[in-house]
């Protein structure tokens, strides 16, 4: 299903820009939110790639397969897991469908290859978990009528284009008629020149009529963006990033307006099924969570004034937005105050009151009579 580029185009925009996200850990204690350095597991997943690539296999293997099942690979001391490898799932099998016992929906039984393997060492991320089943849905496999006819269409485009779709025109002799034979030799020396692209030499008793016909009207085009639109609608992507057409006109206020309705429509939903499955696998108490506002790519006056109003209230200190610019500390400490300007300024700051309604208020309301009705 690869082949087909809504498909290939829905799992790179998920798999791409969640990866892309930073994964920050943290431990919630009495309101106060810590945050931590990255468990082993996040830092150094995988003994292929980095932990980029390791977000990459989990997202694809549920976007087209349902789910993201890992083998756990490596323990540290505590037993929380170092090392997990995210298996293909045709490598997977599970059996949940007894009512009770070993083999049922509360204690299923795994197999990878065909070997039974310790439920404990499995990590499984279902995409669209159903009731009463371990494994998530598939979406390739839910919808795979839609998907094969969207690959005939694409299939038909290509061969379309290969036997160039009609005739690409006609060529007749409008003094004198031609046999058969004579026709043949014509037209293979017509589409040898056609072939090579050089000039067609004729005299005046011949007409050549080039024949073009638009692509769509084969069908196969609106077929093709029908079918990118509701597989976006199935993957929850916006329809004109994957080939697909919105419903009506839609405009944004700016790029960073666009990529929040990304985020906050598309992403979002998927990164707190990762957020809420990688936080099982730090100890209690901690969690992990995808920074989604590092994706949002603001122009340099806008961020400026962002880190202007952080340090006005004291919601971060110079040394803090120059980190963020990848700018050096300020020497000897001067840039680790948080204290807000107004208050550094020996500036009084006095709450905005909000006024009563006095008694001499309270004396001008009165009903007031409307003509033709006798209640005041």
């Amino acid at each position: 299903m690869l082949r087909l580029a809504p498909v290939y185009a829905a799992g790179r925009l998920l798999a791409s820009n969640i990866a892309a996200a930073p994964l920050r850990q943290f431990r919630e204690s009495g309101g106060t939110v810590q945050p931590l350095p990255l468990s082993s597991l996040f830092a150094n997943p995988s003994v292929q790639g980095n932990f980029n690539d390791w977000i990459w296999r989990a997202i694809l293997s549920m976007v087209y397969r349902g789910n993201a099942v890992g083998y756990v690979t490596a323990r540290d001391y505590y037993g929380y897991p170092t090392m997990i490898e995210w298996l293909p799932m045709d490598w997977v099998q599970v059996i949940d469908s007894m009512p009770s016992g070993p083999g049922s929906f509360v204690n299923p039984i795994w197999y990878v290859q065909g070997n039974q393997v310790d439920a404990t060492d499995i990590v499984h991320i279902p995409w669209f978990p159903l009731p009463g089943r371990v494994l998530g849905l598939s979406p390739i496999g839910a919808f795979a009528s839609m998907a094969t006819t969207n690959l005939a269409a694409q299939e038909y485009m290509e061969a379309w284009h290969a036997t160039g779709g009609v005739p690409p025109g006609t060529f007749k002799n409008v003094t004198q008629t031609v046999d058969q034979a004579d026709a043949a030799v014509i037209k293979a020396r017509l589409m040898d020149a056609i072939r090579t692209r050089q000039p067609i030499v004729y005299g005046k008793d011949w007409d050549y009529s080039p024949i073009t016909v638009p692509a769509y009207e084969a069908q196969f085009i609106a077929t093709l963006k029908l079918g990118a639109t509701q597989l976006a609608a199935i993957y929850g992507v916006p329809p004109e990033l994957i080939g697909g057409e919105t419903g009506g006109s839609m405009s944004y206020s700016s790029p960073e307006q666009r990529e929040i309705e990304l985020i906050q429509l598309t992403l979002l939903p998927w990164m707190s099924k990762l957020e809420s499955h990688l936080s099982m696998l730090t100890p209690r108490g901690q969690c992990v969570q995808f920074d989604a506002d590092k994706l949002i790519r603001l122009d340099p006056l806008t961020r400026w004034t962002i880190y202007e109003k952080q340090r006005l209230i004291g919601g971060a200190n110079i040394d803090e937005i120059r980190n963020r610019e990848s700018m050096p500390p300020l020497p000897d400490g001067q840039g680790q105050d948080y204290t807000p300007l107004p208050i550094a300024a020996g500036v009084s700051i006095t709450p905005p009151a909000i006024r009563g309604r006095s008694d001499q208020d309270l004396d001008r309301l009165r009903l007031v009579r409307r003509e033709g009705s006798g209640n005041g």
